[in-house]
C-alpha cells in the first residue's frame, strides 16, 4: 500500500460516478451516427468513401489531438482538461445537427471529435488520482460508462426519430446536451480534499523510443478499428443486401454485446490484470465475429457475428485502457495514454479509409471488412511479446 493509497477517503462513490458519466459522454455523440447513417447517406448522398471518411474523423482526431490533450493536462490538470473536452464535444455535436452538406458535417465532426480526444488522456490519470487503490475496477467502471454511452443512441434511435419527426439533425443536437450537463456536474461536485490532491505531470510528450508503448498502442489500434469500422460498414453491408430493417437490430447486437463483457470485468478485472491470454483471446474472437458477419447466410447470423465483435472489443478495450496506469509511473500515465491513443486511433483511421476504398472499387460492401480482419493481428501478437508484469519507466 502506497502513501497515496492511505490518504484516499473511505467513500469513493462520487469519483466513481463521475468517472462513469465521463466515460458515457466520451461515446454518446460519436455513436449517435450509425443508427441514422442510412438517413444521412440518402439525404447528403454520401459515397462509400465519404462514409469511410466520416467514420475515420473521430479516430483521426483521437490520434491528432491526444498529445495536445496531454499537454493541456500538464498545464491545467486532468480534471480541468476533462471539463474542456466535454464542452468542446457538446458544441461540436450540436453543430453537426446543423450540417446541410458533407463538408459542414465533416467540419463539425472534427470539432466534436477533438473534444473527445482531449477527454480520453485525462481518464487514466483521473483513475489513479481519484481511485488509486482500485485501478482495475475504476477503469472497468468508466469503460462500462463508455459502453453504455455507445448503446444508448442505438437503443433509443427509433423512438427519438419518431419524437423528432424523423429528423436526424435533431437527433444529433439532442445527444449534444448530455456532455454539457456532465461538465457542469464535474465542476460542481468534483472530489476535493487532501486525499484527492491532483497529481503533478511534468512530462507530456510520449517517449516514442519505448517499445512497450508501441506494443500496447498497436494492440489498441487493432481493437479500436474492429469496433469503429464494423459500426461504420455494417449499415452499408445490410443496405446493399436489401436488409435495411435489420440495421437497427444488428447495430444493437454489436453494441449491446459489449455489456456482458463489461459487467464480467467489473467483477474480474483485478484478477485479469497483467495477463496475456485475455488480450490474445480478444483478437481471435473479434476475427471470428468478422468472419461470421461476412460469410453468414442470414440476418440472424450477422447479428450473432456483430455481438461477438462487440463483446470482444469491449473486453479488449477495458484491459488495454488499464495498462498505462498499471505499467507506468504516475507522472508518465498521461503521456503514455496520449501515445497509446495517437497510434491506436491513427491506425484505425487508415483501416477505415482503406475499407471504404475497397467497397467503392469492388462495389461490394463485404470487402470493407477485409482490412478489419488483417488489422486484428497486432492484438493477437503484441501481448505475447510484452512483459505485462514489470513496471516500466
Amino acid at each position: 500500500m502506497t502513501t497515496q493509497d492511505t490518504t484516499q477517503p473511505a467513500s469513493s462513490a462520487m469519483p466513481l460516478l463521475l468517472l462513469w458519466l465521463a466515460g458515457n459522454a466520451a461515446r454518446l455523440t460519436i455513436l449517435a451516427i450509425p443508427p441514422i447513417l442510412a438517413l444521412i447517406i440518402v439525404d447528403l448522398r454520401l459515397t462509400g468513401t465519404e462514409v469511410g471518411i466520416l467514420n475515420a474523423i473521430p479516430p483521426a482526431l483521437f490520434a491528432i489531438a491526444a498529445i495536445p490533450g496531454s499537454l493541456l493536462i500538464a498545464r491545467v490538470g486532468a480534471t480541468n482538461a476533462l471539463v474542456v473536452g466535454l464542452l468542446i464535444t457538446a458544441v461540436g455535436s450540436a453543430l453537426r445537427g446543423m450540417a446541410f452538406d458533407t463538408l459542414v458535417l465533416f467540419g463539425a465532426t472534427v470539432i466534436m471529435s477533438a473534444g473527445v480526444a482531449v477527454m480520453q488522456p485525462s481518464m487514466p490519470p483521473l483513475v489513479r488520482q481519484w481511485v488509486p487503490h482500485r485501478i482495475g475496477f475504476a477503469t472497468a467502471l468508466y469503460t462500462n460508462g463508455l459502453l453504455v454511452g455507445e448503446i444508448l443512441p442505438v437503443v433509443f434511435a427509433g423512438a427519438l426519430l419518431v419524437l423528432l419527426s424523423g429528423s436526424w439533425r435533431g437527433s444529433l443536437v439532442f445527444w449534444s446536451i448530455w456532455p454539457a450537463l456532465i461538465a457542469l456536474m464535474i465542476v460542481l461536485v468534483q472530489p476535493r480534499g487532501e486525499g484527492y490532491a491532483p497529481a503533478q505531470h511534468r512530462h507530456w510528450m510520449p517517449n516514442w523510443r519505448d517499445p512497450v508503448l508501441w506494443k500496447i498502442a498497436l494492440a489498441m489500434s487493432a481493437n479500436n478499428q474492429a469496433y469503429f469500422c464494423t459500426n461504420a460498414f455494417l449499415p452499408g453491408f445490410l443496405l446493399q443486401h436489401g436488409q435495411t430493417d435489420f440495421i437497427g437490430p444488428a447495430l444493437s447486437a454489436l453494441n449491446a454485446g459489449q455489456l456482458p463483457a463489461s459487467f464480467i470485468l467489473l467483477v474480474a478485472a483485478g484478477r485479469l490484470e497483467r495477463r496475456k491470454w485475455p488480450l490474445v483471446a480478444t483478437g481471435l474472437c473479434s476475427l471470428l465475429g468478422v468472419a461470421i458477419i461476412v460469410f453468414s447466410g442470414s440476418v440472424w447470423t450477422v447479428a450473432l457475428g456483430a455481438a461477438v465483435v462487440g463483446f470482444s472489443c469491449a473486453w479488449g478495450l477495458t484491459l488495454l485502457l488499464s495498462l498505462p496506469a498499471l505499467l507506468f509511473a504516475p507522472d508518465d500515465v498521461p503521456r503514455v495514454s496520449a501515445g497509446m491513443f495517437t497510434v491506436g486511433y491513427g491506425v484505425a483511421v487508415l483501416i477505415s479509409i482503406v475499407g471504404g476504398r475497397l467497397w467503392d472499387l469492388t462495389g461490394q460492401a463485404a470487402f470493407a471488412f477485409l482490412p478489419i480482419a488483417v488489422a486484428l493481428l497486432p492484438l493477437i501478437l503484441c501481448p505475447l511479446w510484452t512483459d505485462l508484469k514489470q513496471r516500466h519507466s
